[in-house]
């Protein structure tokens, strides 16, 4: 068995800063094996923001994927913006833009895509498939196999928008590789969903999950919410929790179950 935690949409220099104490002693007490962070840390890519994040992700002491998202490109600075768009990301969270994280039971996959010519969208290239490929087809085929990203491979419901760039690519290798479940946010909706539903791939349906925001003041009528998410091989429990503010605690909003079959992963 083994849990993980996601986060995503922190977007640092726009907090509610009442959550942060919370959410750090909520990990503490879940104690993940990895905490997955999908992107968008800050608001506006600025150095202060960068810190205030390094700082809660320094607090938390478990393994962690952490990828950037749109907003951790500098929209204004247009010099910075094209020429360095990660500096910042670089220097103050990590060099590793596509971080991977392996143990007997699960691998966990972090890959970027944000880009600077299409700020709020996301694309996924033939390099980083190639290397995700690597990644995912060495281990033992009964691990369980995550991909993180900023931007999500299915809309969550209600949104309006755009899937990631060249989902459907990335979809022949992720079906190639076997992989179970899709980590993303971007759009602050909470939701979950299978690949089945947007892409024809016989034999093969993997789990979408999208966390809302869980720090910011910026939830788009949502509540602060994150995922709990507990795998053991066949099975798979995802666990929303949302932030209650009267009693500063996550509650459990909602508990999900999926179970792997030969066609792929189906609700139970």
């Amino acid at each position: 068995m083994r849990t993980l935690i996601h986060l995503s949409d922190l977007h640092f220099g726009r907090v509610d800063p009442a959550i942060l104490r919370p959410l750090v002693e909520f990990i503490g007490e879940v104690k993940p094996d990895v905490v997955a962070a999908s992107g968008d840390l800050t608001q506006r890519a600025r150095t202060a923001e960068f810190s205030a994040a390094r700082e809660f992700l320094s607090a938390i002491p478990f393994p962690q994927i952490v990828v950037p998202g749109n907003h951790d490109v500098p929209l204004h600075d247009i010099f910075s913006r094209f020429a360095r768009p990660l500096d910042r990301y670089r220097r103050f969270i990590t060099t590793d833009l596509q971080p991977v994280y392996e143990d007997a039971e699960i691998v966990v996959a972090g890959v970027n895509t944000a880009r600077s010519l299409t700020w709020k969208d996301g694309r996924i290239n033939r390099r980083q498939l190639e290397k995700l490929r690597g990644t995912l087809q060495t281990p033992p085929a009964d691990r369980t196999k995550i991909v993180v990203t900023h931007h999500p491979f299915d809309l969550p419901a209600g949104a309006s928008g755009r899937v990631v760039g060249r989902s459907r690519r990335a979809m022949r290798t992720l079906a190639e590789c076997r992989v179970d479940l899709l980590l993303a946010g971007h759009f602050h909706i909470a939701d979950t969903s299978q690949t089945a539903k947007r892409y024809n791939m016989p034999g093969y349906s993997a789990i979408i999950v999208s966390a809302g925001t869980s720090t910011s003041t910026r939830g788009r009528g949502q509540p602060n919410s994150l995922n709990v998410i507990q795998i053991d091989q066949s099975r798979l429990t995802i666990e929303r929790r949302t932030w209650r503010p009267h009693s500063g605690l996550f509650d459990v909003l909602s508990i999900e179950l999926f179970r792997r079959t030969a066609e792929g992963w189906i609700r139970e």
